[in-house]
């Protein structure tokens, strides 16, 4: 059995000594020059001319020979500035040198003669000036107006959340090398191997066939290394057509952070009509998202966070407007959670709100709100966001910790410990249905190797060694026999993003179709030889069984060779179930939803503001697990990516539309000292639906909404009835009241 051991990561040795082979460790090609990108000063004006530095090469739009986009799904997103400086950190210009030093100091000398328009650079001003990347989507049920109007409560809110920058380990860097006849191999640290071979297509001019796109691993990603990998690769791929040369391009951090998309932020207006029992029996509110200066994937972003903002939640009568508004900042993106974590924000301004006004407690608000389906009409199981819950609680002690708390804080007139609790529900899926699709290729060797392609990607999330214990378990054999293939275009062609948790489920089953149907020619030549039916023998520990006889795996594949049966097969998986209407915005566009809860303790020092959690009890579903240890490692992690969105990673820009946090000097990624005493686990005996991968549930995502229990936390402690986000130490002092 491979599937369900809590097996280590593939790379974990070679992670811990330092011997994992990242894209910018392997060997330089011989002529290898290097790229650096000259970028905006300013967030937005008329780009008169460039100043251009002697003795580089320096490419410009009107060297593009395909098109100036690098839009991932709408259009005219230029790869380079022509004309018009949208944000601070656009690319202008690439410059190409012999090598690294020499293109970065002459992307430092280029001069820009730029005209300044004034920047829009609030969420606020662009809903004002009806400026959108994405227009209103309105999730309507019910006549939200009048029930409201007839509720016999009402309260309201409003409250920002901000972006993240995803601060991967590994920074964005492509090399591509130039071949025949406009082929090109391009080596890009990416998500999305499919994306990279058609923006590097398209700028270059040429059909996908001729671009190929690989892989092997990551060192972090998070999403952003979906679009933003994609016009980092085609810079690079750009400048090897135009020198004929390969070329690398490794953004700096500095860059990087000003030239790649974040997080969204994302401002809330709500009201809400209830009963005072605690019931929401009206819902009216806005979130409305800063998209940056062009679409990129809002619209997803937009999608989900929409489909997310109940959570677990239902209201009869309720009307959801989300949108992401144009501003002049670098383009948003991709992130972990994709606008689900941001959507699940709502309902913890609105049930708190509601509790507070009928004088219950949260959790009973919440358990009288739970909904049995969502509002665009896909069914939930609001019995396990409650026993998650329920378990989260029990395992941290609630009602004594509770207690003790308030003795804490009777006793000490400045620090104050805080408790506060969340459980959600995630959908699973991509939201636009095509994209519900993977490939994977095995191939048996004759000494009974087996060689694994897919087109998901590995960066550093466990999804390589959870696809190799399918494809073993498939074969009975151990994982040590896979070799796991980098990912490549030239493989596994028409991939979608590993994104939206869904990379296990996808690539697992397409590479389980693909073991299945080596394994049944296989099955045909060992019954013949064992003399019985194929499906009278057993698979297990590298030994195919009947009766009292049994060949070796590596045996049976040198048999299947010598009678003429192949031993390579292509797998292909397809989500089945899943639609939407994205006119009506009614549909089930997710497979299933996975379920989990928090309980968090902070303490904060009233004087300063400064704050920190000290424990956290996670419970999450995950189904019955493929990988136990991966798992926990993904809760854990996004757990704690997630305290650091919500209480200390603020990105700033100055009046003029600067972005001042371009480094770790400046932008507040946790460390191992903010890392509180965590408890998580595996809620127990909750398999998957059916048709999921044998009943396992999806863990890359969900988890990191578990951080919001901080949050609540932090209200408890301060006594703050909402907070802007992040809540760091400057806001929670800014805002307290003074004593």
């Amino acid at each position: 059995m491979s599937v369900g051991l809590p097996l280590p990561h593939d790379s974990a040795l070679r992670h811990a000594a330092g011997e994992a082979r990242f894209l910018d460790d392997m060997p330089e090609p011989a002529g290898c020059w290097h790229a650096a990108l000259a970028l905006s000063p300013v967030a937005h004006g008329r780009l008169l001319g460039l100043d251009l530095p002697p003795g580089v090469r320096a490419i410009l739009p009107a060297d593009i020979p395909g098109e100036n986009d690098i839009a991932p799904i709408a259009c005219n997103e230029a790869l380079l500035a022509d004309g018009l400086v949208e944000h601070h950190g656009q690319p202008l210009a690439i410059l190409v040198a012999p090598t690294r030093d020499e293109a970065l100091r002459a992307a430092a000398a280029m001069q820009a003669r730029i005209e300044p328009l004034e920047p829009v650079l609030s969420i606020e001003e662009g809903l004002a000036r009806g400026h959108y990347v994405v227009p209103p989507m309105v999730l309507s049920e019910g006549d939200a107006a009048a029930a409201l109007a007839a509720a016999p409560l009402t309260t309201s809110g409003e409250f920002r959340a901000g972006g993240q920058e995803h601060f991967y380990l590994e920074g964005q860097v492509a090399l591509a090398i130039p071949g025949e006849e406009g082929e090109m191999l391009v080596h890009s640290s990416t998500q999305h191997p499919t994306e990279v071979q058609h923006i590097v297509a398209r700028v270059l001019g040429e059909p996908y066939s001729r671009v190929t796109v690989q892989c092997r691993r990551m060192g972090g990603a998070f999403g952003g290394k979906e679009s933003n990998a994609s016009w980092v690769a085609a810079a690079a791929a750009l400048a090897a057509r135009l020198t004929g040369r390969p070329v690398k391009l490794r953004l700096p951090r500095r860059a990087d952070m000003a030239a790649t998309g974040k997080r969204h932020p994302f401002l809330y207006r709500w009201r809400a009509g209830f009963d005072a029992d605690g019931r929401l029996l009206a819902l009216d509110a806005l979130l409305a998202a800063d998209g940056g200066h062009s679409a990129d994937m809002s619209g997803g972003v937009v999608f989900r966070a929409l489909t997310h903002a109940l959570n677990c939640y239902g209201a009869p009568a309720l009307r959801l407007e989300c949108c992401a508004v144009k501003t002049n900042h670098v383009s948003n993106t991709a992130f972990r959670g994709f606008g689900g974590p941001q959507g699940a924000l709502l309902m913890e301004d609105v049930l708190p709100a509601i509790a507070r006004a009928t004088g219950l407690e949260l959790d009973v608000v919440r358990e009288r709100n739970l909904a049995a389906r969502t509002p665009y009409g896909q069914a939930l199981e609001p019995a396990l966001p409650l026993r998650c819950l329920a378990e989260a609680k029990a395992d941290a002690g609630w009602d004594a910790r509770l207690a003790d708390i308030a003795a804490f804080n009777a006793a000490h007139p400045t620090l104050r410990r805080g408790l506060g609790s969340f459980t959600c529900a995630f959908g699973i899926s991509f939201g636009i249905r095509v994209l519900n699709q993977a490939g994977a290729l095995v191939s048996v060797y004759t000494d009974g190797s087996v060689r694994l392609a897919h087109g998901g990607t590995e960066m550093g999330q466990g999804l390589f060694i959870k696809v190799a214990q399918v494809v073993a378990e498939v074969f009975g054999i151990p994982v040590q026999c896979i070799s796991l293939a980098p990912t490549s275009t030239g493989e596994v062609p028409n991939t979608s993003a590993t994104a939206a948790s869904t990379g296990s489920d996808l690539n697992g089953w397409a590479a389980h179709e693909a073991a299945g149907a080596v394994k049944a020619r296989m099955a045909v030549v060992a019954a013949q030889r064992l003399g019985c039916a194929p499906e009278a023998l057993r698979w297990e520990d590298g030994l195919i069984r009947h009766g009292n006889e049994a060949l070796r795996f590596g045996e049976l594949a040198k048999l299947c060779w010598q009678e003429r049966v192949s031993l390579s097969a292509t797998g292909f998986y397809a989500t089945p179930g899943i639609h939407w209407d994205p006119v009506a915005l009614r549909g089930a566009p997710f497979f299933y939803f996975s379920y989990g809860a928090a309980v968090a303790e902070v303490l904060l020092d009233t004087l300063t503001g400064e704050h920190r959690c000290t424990h956290a009890w996670l419970v999450q579903d995950c189904g019955r697990s493929l990988n136990p240890a991966i798992d926990l490692g993904q809760i854990e992690g996004a757990f704690v990516q997630g305290l650091g969105w919500l209480t200390s990673e603020e990105l700033w820009w100055d009046k003029e539309g600067r972005q001042r946090t371009l480094g770790p000097s400046t932008y507040k990624i946790p460390g191992s000292r903010d890392v509180p005493a965590l408890h998580a686990r595996l809620l127990s005996d909750s398999p998957g639906r059916e048709g999921t991968l044998y009943r396992s549930k999806a863990v890359g995502e969900p988890p990191l909404l578990l951080a919001t229990a901080v949050v609540n936390a932090l209200k408890h402690a301060s006594g703050l009835p909402s907070l802007d986000l992040p809540a760091t130490p400057e806001r929670l002092l800014m805002t307290m009241p003074r004593q």
